[in-house]
């Protein structure tokens, strides 16, 4: 062939190919899957709880519970959260020394018959999901992204295909915090059909939700991909949850074209400092919201949630009672997918009032153009449209600090310390002469991050006579922002780890953190190390704080407990007068003309309907 016709007929095959590329960019995706889930999905999971670590007898006490006093409140998923599939799985941190694994020849997980009997003799979650649906429920799972490893060990057959798991795994970007599974490389002979054999599984036993882990941050937009086919093709409507987040919002197109709800923030727990970072997280996705996929901004830390969980002992939720309202509300406003986190059965009246409020979850369930209004400092407005009525739902938040850290009265003060920096700790050594107090002082690094375990290794007083353990000093009082301060221990209840060295004397805590010290007489010095605890470094999250040291009270003035947030009637497109009804209350306040301007307390929420009498002309 002449060298001229050659590469004529090589440019028109590329043409050829960039067209039928095109053509399969532009081919429509399946959008059925929107309808199942139409309004943001509410129900219970174990995580919370139980962590890795619940029973069939504890998922059908919550089952029980939720039909008996949920389910006519629109609660309907019952979800069993990660490692149903490991006999002797634990909580802090699992067990991956030894873990007894359940699985079938073709190389999928199976229930533990030791946690869930009824899963014995190949019956797998059928049984507990036909126990979930008589009670008018649906039935979801956990599932780790990928292949086991143990399933490429043995090198099981892959249902449909003639490759094998050793044909489509790999060993590049791993799970950071769980070594049970591989990636599965899409595109290979079998890979597809892999995650078609998993689904086809979840099918036949019923199930009706999948909570995927270790899909959204990093994003693996190919095993997504490979998911959203594989659930398509069980003919099956089963409703998909990416976690966790932040789900990088650059890909926020695919995955609501592709999932029903994605994490938009890390493991969500009861402190303040989280939730109040939930607002900017929050109002960055509240474009994306629409029928059928949700921005998820992670369960409901709310309350029995410690019996079993990876957070703290048996507990109730930290959250103070305003603090509840101020969940509640922004869930509402923001219609995230509500998924209570605490044992139902244990769940207290004050708890399930906010629960069963008609109102309210008719605004995460109906309402839309949900966005922030507006935000001055630490006040904060929501709005929304009620579209069935033309009425606008209104929150408003009062999210200011109950105590502010001055922290140019500190002694001394860190650079920021950073997981992503190669140095995660720093030497401290300040002069505290003629200083009757001492404050240990750490501070979130500004990132919100909720990853912030923060140890002092081996803090003391050192004067003439020696030196004296803050180990062995009883302190005053003890903040931190999740858990508890430990002695010993890092926050999480385990060795405190720095720098990949363990350290048998020191105190772990979590930003934001003051402890506050008598120094006796005779000390003049105070040495420490302080440093990012392994457990944060670990979770890939990019923890950051600030360590400080004072020698007086770091509190600024307390705000006021309360104040006004004024909302003018024609930010809100209204005008003439308008009937105000406090949801919460379920009370009617009264009419207003121009604007409204409630009270809120410090922490805490309202959440109004605004019945219009008459609309600003556009």
């Amino acid at each position: 062939m002449p060298k001229k016709l050659l590469v004529i007929v090589i440019f028109l095959l590329s043409v050829i190919q960039c067209t039928q590329e095109t053509k399969m960019e532009k081919k429509p995706l399946n959008r059925e899957f929107l309808q199942w889930a139409p309004t943001p999905p509410m129900g219970w999971n174990s995580w919370d709880c139980y962590g890795p670590t619940v029973t069939e007898k504890e998922v059908k006490a919550n089952a029980d519970y939720m039909a008996e006093n949920l389910k006519e409140f629109g609660w309907q998923y019952i979800v069993v959260d990660i490692r149903w599939y490991v006999d002797n799985t634990k909580t802090h941190g699992y067990n991956q020394i030894n873990p007894v694994y359940n699985m079938d020849e073709y190389g999928r997980f199976t229930p533990s018959p030791v946690r869930f009997p009824s899963a014995a003799d190949g019956n797998g979650f059928k049984p507990l999901a036909d126990y979930v649906h008589g009670k008018g429920l649906k039935f979801g799972i956990h599932v780790m992204r990928g292949i086991p490893r143990e399933a490429v060990r043995r090198n099981t057959p892959i249902v449909g295909s003639s490759a094998t798991a050793a044909d489509i795994y790999s060993e590049e970007r791993l799970c950071r915090w769980l070594g049970d599974m591989y990636t599965v490389v899409a595109g290979r002979p079998g890979a597809q059909e892999y995650y078609n054999s998993i689904f086809n599984l979840y099918a036949s036993w019923g199930v009706d939700f999948v909570k995927i882990d270790d899909l959204s941050t990093p994003y693996h937009r190919a095993e997504i991909e490979m998911i959203r086919q594989a659930i398509d093709q069980t003919g099956r409507p089963i409703v998909l949850s990416t976690s966790p987040g932040e789900t990088p919002i650059e890909h926020a197109e695919h995955i609501k074209t592709h999932a029903n709800m994605w994490r938009i923030i890390g493991d969500f727990w009861d402190n303040w400092p989280q939730l109040k970072n939930e607002f900017e997280v929050c109002h960055r996705w509240a474009p994306h919201i629409g029928d059928g996929h949700f921005p998820d901004a992670d369960m409901l830390p709310l309350g029995r949630i410690g019996i079993r969980a990876e957070r703290g002992d048996d507990r109730m939720s930290g959250f103070t009672r305003d603090e509840h309202y101020t969940l509640m509300t922004l869930f509402a406003i923001f219609r995230s997918p509500l998924m209570f986190g605490g044992d139902l059965p244990s769940t207290d009246d004050f708890t399930l009032s906010l629960l069963i409020n008609r109102e309210v979850l008719a605004v995460n369930q109906k309402s839309s153009n949900n966005r922030q209004l507006f935000r001055k400092d630490d006040l904060i407005a929501w709005t929304a449209d009620d579209p069935e009525t033309g009425d606008i739902y209104l929150a408003l938040f009062n999210t200011q600090e109950q105590v502010q850290i001055e922290e140019q009265r500190a002694a001394w003060t860190s650079e920021i310390v950073s997981a992503k920096d190669p140095a995660h700790s720093v030497d401290v050594e300040v002069d505290i002469s003629g200083a009757h107090k001492l404050y240990l002082v750490v501070s979130d690094g500004g990132d919100g991050n909720a990853w912030d375990h923060a140890d002092w290794i081996e803090p003391k007083l050192i004067g003439a006579t020696g030196a004296l353990s803050l180990a062995d000093l009883k302190w005053r009082s003890a903040t931190s922002g999740w858990n508890a301060a430990t002695i010993n221990k890092s926050v999480s209840g385990q060795p405190l780890i720095v720098d990949e060295i363990t350290h048998s004397i020191g105190i772990g805590t979590h930003s934001p953190s003051v402890i506050e010290y008598d120094v006796p007489q005779g000390y003049d010095r105070f040495s420490a190390r302080a440093g990012l605890d392994k457990a944060c470094i670990e979770s890939g999250d990019g923890a950051t704080v600030r360590f400080m040291v004072f020698t007086q009270d770091p509190a600024g003035p307390e705000p006021p407990d309360s104040a006004l947030i004024a909302v003018q009637f024609d930010q809100l497109g209204l005008a003439g007068s308008v009937q105000i009804r406090d949801l919460w209350a379920g009370k009617n306040l009264g009419v207003f003309t121009a604007e409204f301007a409630p009270l809120i307390a410090k922490h805490g929420a309202g959440l109004y309907r605004l019945a219009a009498q008459k609309k600003v002309e556009k």
